[in-house]
């Protein structure tokens, strides 16, 4: 594939033994310098299909790597995965996110970091401070690119790619395709290659479906019978924050380790939830579509759409937690009778119908 031998040796030392397909049709298109079109489902691992390009690449030329993430979650995760593989290359990178010390980084970027990890909200505000330039971003990934567009961080990139040089190489990753996102690929990249490792709206294989119907005020009964079923670690998705802090305050009522993530929350909170779920310290996860892309998390056994999603592609999105990696999940999801709409719309995106459950 092109990688260089100092990264192959980290590879085998993390036990990074076979690509995934995105990594295996990608990393070698990205090291030629050229511009690529990801499209990918969730727990594909798109991180280092980009890292390993752009670090080989920094370490051949000057400038600098540039990557837009829509959460800060997601930063700090792509910014653990640059940590494992940086060291050899003798390079920094600063993470510039909403909820953290501003001053911290701009210390960090004082530094001279050769790889920038940023929400685009946060990399607006140190352009506007002057506190920093992107006129040397040789590289630009644009992560979960369909996700920050539904954020609504169309201008924010639109003006951050004005600020970046137009003679860059630029990856730009998304689970699906939207016309806003050919229309970036239109005006501001150079003939793209596209990668397309699943079609939009396709989810991991090794996920089973399962589909409660339930009234609104049976829902919390069953959420318990639900829990008590199962014994791993399960990750509870809600429509709204009021409802996140309800249904977590019921979990733990339950006698189960709940913690919750949605935007009331700190990003200091935030990370000790996801933290504390990733150890084993809370069994629940209780969480907003803010926890939907992003969250790296192997071997969630349960995901349940406590909610159905606004919108059907966030079905696809939330149960992408699960069945990460190659290991199998299951997602169940409760319905209330009027909902057979949305139902519908779900199954007309994946193509399959849910199987419908009696309850206990």
């Amino acid at each position: 594939m092109g990688v260089a031998p100092k990264l192959l040796e980290i590879l085998d030392r993390l036990k990074y033994k076979t690509p995934t397909p995105i990594q295996a049709k990608g990393i070698p298109i990205a090291l030629e310098g050229n511009d690529m079109i990801g499209i990918a489902q969730t727990g594909t691992g798109k991180t280092l299909a980009f890292a390993i390009p752009m670090l080989q690449r920094l370490a051949q030329k000057p400038g600098r790597g540039l990557i837009l993430v829509p959460t800060r979650e997601l930063a700090i995760q792509v910014n653990e995965v640059f940590q494992k593989l940086i060291h050899p290359f003798n390079m920094r990178t600063a993470v510039l996110i909403g909820g953290a010390s501003l001053i911290n980084q701009i210390i960090d970027l004082r530094k001279n970091p050769r790889v920038i990890i940023a929400t685009p909200g946060r990399l607006i505000d140190l352009l506007d401070r002057q506190n920093i330039r992107l006129d040397d971003a040789v590289i630009l990934v644009l992560d979960e690119a369909d996700r920050m567009l539904d954020m609504g961080f169309q201008p924010q990139i639109e003006r951050i790619l004005k600020n970046v040089p137009k003679d860059r190489q630029t990856m730009l990753f998304s689970a699906t395709m939207p016309a806003e996102i050919v229309k970036i690929a239109t005006h501001h990249m150079k003939m793209p290659t596209r990668v397309e490792i699943a079609r939009a709206g396709s989810m991991v294989e090794k996920i089973t479906h399962e589909l409660f119907f339930a009234k609104k005020e049976e829902k919390v009964h069953l959420l318990k019978k639900v829990l008590d079923q199962y014994h791993g670690s399960v990750l509870v998705f809600c429509r709204t924050r009021h409802g996140c802090r309800k249904i977590s305050r019921n979990v733990r009522g339950m006698g189960f380790n709940s913690a919750e993530i949605h935007s009331d929350r700190s990003l200091g909170q935030r990370q000790e939830a996801l933290e504390g779920f990733k150890s084993g310290k809370y069994r629940v996860l209780v969480a907003t579509d803010i926890a939907a892309r992003g969250i790296d998390v192997i071997g969630i056994e349960l995901v349940i759409n406590f909610d159905l999603p606004d919108e059907a592609e966030n079905y696809v999105h939330r149960i992408g937690r699960t069945g990460r990696a190659g290991h199998p999940g299951h997602a169940i999801a409760f319905a209330t009778p009027e909902q057979r709409k949305e139902v519908r719309a779900i199954e007309n995106l994946i193509r399959t119908a849910l199987p419908v459950s009696k309850h206990p």
